[in-house]
């Protein structure tokens, strides 16, 4: 603790004195001194904001984020870490306490209820959900734990098998819009970063949670530190028998991470093990309810970071991925004579990068590559191998590679973010391309930030898109990579009792790929839009954060109230206006999007959030009845409310879950229905 208190003097004491030094020389140097100044900020502000991030979490009893603590948690919206506040694009971070108050089991449902983060879910509880930024498909998010790219090159449906458990999560950082130059090619329409808890000290933690359905779910986690080093170990594991026919589940998690401090060297090493099996009722066609999933992953990585001026950044990464998918379940009667059994993938990632920051009298320059190779393994997606490799049979591998620059000129009101990625895959023959990144952000106040941007980005067909032909669904190995590139505009209002933003912004796409239905064969088809068919989509996304805590007096029981909007259309040509086909993602999109979220207290240590959501969908799906083709019908919007209470001892919390209040009956993706209310409850304790 007093260490904390020393860091934090150190922080306040730099702030006091950057201000006194800069009103001092200003007249004499301005320029210069300002850039001076300005990287040594950042620079401290990167050091010493680890330690206002962690002060969040061990505050469990607040129900409000102190937002001058939110302003310096670091975010990874750039090649070089800005504290939030001078970044200059629409980051979303959900917090720890925000995490602790929300009705949910996995990091999918918690998504929910961010109003720029559209969710498909399919399976709830973190069974399988597509996650969608801005329009774009669940393909064309970028999916990381603590800066390594998971994003699964075999399906985006995937991306979200990563061992991590809620009570592992320190924040989660959502960057809206294309982020190639941060998150690497695959951040089409934007990225999720999931940070994990960096402990302080020794402790443990665990959970117990039941409920309707069988529901049942276990957490344990535990840290230890030494001198030089901390080490932690978690373990979770959730059930149910389902809520429907063909729903039960079965996850289990495993993570392990060790952090060593070598002499102004941070090294940074985790692994983790994931499992899930679980009736996929409809799930990839409604033509077969009794499909089944049963996925494995793991993954390991290796990161430092030296001290100093420049900064050397290493990373290597490795993710294995394993599926057994049953198109007909294992002991389904009457199987058909076409069915020749089930589907077997094995996909493999492995990267490093090295990535490179110096701070000079010009602000702070970041540069470096990353090597990425992506391999399949397959029964049936890739190419044909000449020896078969036990069940697999198909295989494929690319390799991606990229060199990146950025400079940031960051003054007293005004930053300025200058840089572009150069990017090769092995999959597209002789072709390197740039994709630019041009970021600014002023701030006439320190309440207040009016930034713009301009990005573009890229994506690879996955293997699923390019490989798969069973069913009713035919892939295209003739898919070009798409395109996108965003203008982007906004401003951000904070101060100690009001936090508002409003963000406009034109994503214009080329070559997009999506499934089409055809009325010809009746099959979905992969395809990629017609060249000179560039869809714009157009939005708008409106936030306000009200701490009622700091606005009224203490005695009343309001903490906080959280409210957000987001209106998303598209447009397209006479063509498209005319045909409109069945499309399975590029015109199935989010078109409004209203959330809410109200905390208060009933008496000294009980607490209650209300959670509601408003969503309608722009797009159709084909209705199936009993497993046949009926007509097809828009989707219809819907409301649902979400509340959690909890009561808190010292060092123990009993907490009740209740979703789906008004057991509303809705879709997130075509004929497969979504659970109606679901009751359930537990306790957790911290020693």
């Amino acid at each position: 603790m007093r260490k904390k208190q020393l860091n934090t003097m150190k922080v306040f004491r730099f702030k006091r004195f950057a201000r006194k030094s800069y009103s001092v020389f200003n007249s004499l140097h301005k320029r210069v001194t300002i850039g001076v100044l300005s990287g040594c900020a950042l620079i401290n502000a990167h050091a010493a904001a680890v330690e206002p991030a962690e002060r969040t979490h061990t505050q469990t009893t607040t129900d409000s984020i102190p937002l001058t603590e939110l302003d310096e948690v670091v975010v990874t919206a750039s090649k070089v870490d800005l504290p939030l506040n001078l970044a200059a694009k629409q980051v979303t971070v959900i917090s720890r306490q925000e995490i602790e108050r929300a009705p949910v089991r996995g990091i999918e449902d918690l998504l929910n209820y961010v109003a720029g983060v559209d969710i498909l879910q399919r399976g709830p509880h973190g069974v399988q959900a597509d996650i969608s930024l801005r329009g774009g498909s669940f393909d064309q998010t970028a999916i990381l734990l603590n800066g390594v790219n998971l994003t699964n090159p075999h399906t985006g449906h995937y991306t979200f098998n990563i061992p991590v458990n809620l009570s592992d999560i320190e924040r989660v950082e959502i960057v809206q819009g294309p982020s190639s130059l941060v998150y690497g090619a695959s951040a089409f329409s934007g990225g999720v970063n999931i940070i994990t808890r960096k402990d302080t000290e020794s402790n443990g933690f665990a959970k117990l949670e039941g409920g309707m359905h069988g529901l049942f779910g276990a957490e344990a986690r535990g840290a230890y530190k030494t001198d030089g080093s901390l080490h932690s170990l978690s373990a979770g594991y959730k059930r149910s028998d389902g809520y429907i026919a063909n729903s039960e589940y079965d996850i289990a998690n495993l993570l392990w991470q060790s952090r060593f401090n070598l002499q102004n060297t941070l090294l940074d090493i985790q692994a983790g093990y994931n499992r899930k099996a679980y009736g996929a009722n409809t799930f990839y066609s409604p033509s077969f309810p009794n499909q089944h999933d049963d996925t494995q992953g793991m993954f390991a990585s290796i990161r430092g970071e030296t001290g100093g001026k420049l900064k050397f950044i290493p990373h290597i990464y490795w993710s294995r991925h394993h599926d057994e998918y049953q198109l007909i379940r294992q002991g389904t009667p009457d199987v058909p004579d076409w069915y020749k059994g089930h589907n077997y993938h094995r996909s493999d990632v492995f990267g490093m990068n090295l990535a490179m920051r110096y701070a000079s009298r010009w602000g702070i320059t970041g540069f470096g590559g990353e090597f990425r190779n992506e391999g399949i393994l397959s029964s049936v997606l890739g190419k044909p191998l000449e020896d078969t490799f036990g069940k697999y049979t198909h295989s494929d591998n690319r390799t991606n590679i990229s060199y990146f620059l950025e400079h940031n000129f960051i003054f007293n009101h005004f930053t300025l973010s200058i840089g572009g990625l150069m990017n090769h895959n092995t999959a597209v023959v002789n072709k390197f391309d740039l994709y630019p990144a041009l970021n600014a952000s002023y701030r006439p106040s320190r309440s207040l930030t009016i930034y713009a941007s301009w990005n573009k980005a890229t994506r690879m067909p996955t293997f699923t898109d390019l490989y798969y032909r069973a069913g009713d669904h035919v892939g295209n190995d003739l898919l070009r990579p798409e395109y996108i590139q965003s203008l982007e505009a906004g401003m951000k209002y904070r101060n100690r009792f009001l936090g508002g933003s409003v963000t406009g912004y034109l994503n214009h796409g080329q070559n997009l790929i999506d499934w089409e239905y055809s009325d010809d064969d009746k099959k979905w088809h992969a395809v990629n839009l017609p060249e000179n068919e560039k869809l714009k989509t157009y939005g708008v996304e409106t936030s306000v954060s009200l701490h009622l805590s700091e606005i009224f007096p203490s005695a009343q029981p309001f903490r906080s109230l959280q409210i957000g909007y987001v209106y998303l259309t598209q447009d397209y040509d006479s063509r498209k206006e005319v045909n409109n086909p069945v499309s399975m993602y590029v015109r199935n999109y989010l078109k409004h999007k209203f959330t809410a979220n109200l905390t208060h207290r009933i008496g000294r240590n009980l607490s209650v959030s209300w959670n509601f959501r408003w969503q309608e969908r722009a797009g159709s799906y084909m209705r199936y009845v009993n497993a046949e083709k009926d007509e097809r019908v828009d989707f219809s919007p819907f409301s649902l409310l979400d509340v959690k209470a909890g009561y808190k001892f010292p060092r123990v919390e009993l907490f009740v879950n209740a979703n789906n209040i008004f057991n509303t009956t809705h879709v997130d993706f075509g004929n497969i229905p979504q659970p109606g209310f679901w009751l359930s409850g537990g306790a957790s304790m911290r020693f």
